[in-house]
């Protein structure tokens, strides 16, 4: 029992923004995996980017804020690595990332 009135009290515990701010963010990690069972051309590259631009920002905010918050910069490199992936979906499906194009470009 102490140990939970120990977490409950922390200034990371259920309390705070510190906490349930993380917890929502999940969301866009599983909004993430779901979309990967979509065809890549309804990936948006400028949102996708953005929110890669985001989860690093946030990751960085994670790390610097005092008391560290380890559950936010968890879930900001989980939705980074997400979006990374579906980034790379997209880059494939413009035509972005194919080899054929680099051989053809050197020439």
């Amino acid at each position: 029992m102490a140990s939970f009135r120990a977490f409950w009290n922390s200034p990371m515990g259920p309390k705070t923004t510190h906490f349930w701010g993380p917890v929502a963010n999940w969301g866009f990690v599983a909004a993430g995996l779901a979309d990967m069972k979509k065809p890549p051309e309804m990936i948006s590259g400028n949102m996708t980017g953005a929110m890669c631009i985001y989860s690093a920002l946030f990751m960085r905010f994670a790390w610097m804020v005092q008391p560290r918050n380890y559950l936010l910069f968890a879930c900001h490199a989980s939705n980074e690595t997400v979006q990374l992936y579906q980034f790379s979906r997209w880059a494939r499906a413009e035509g972005n990332l194919s080899a054929e194009k680099e051989e053809t470009s050197a020439q």
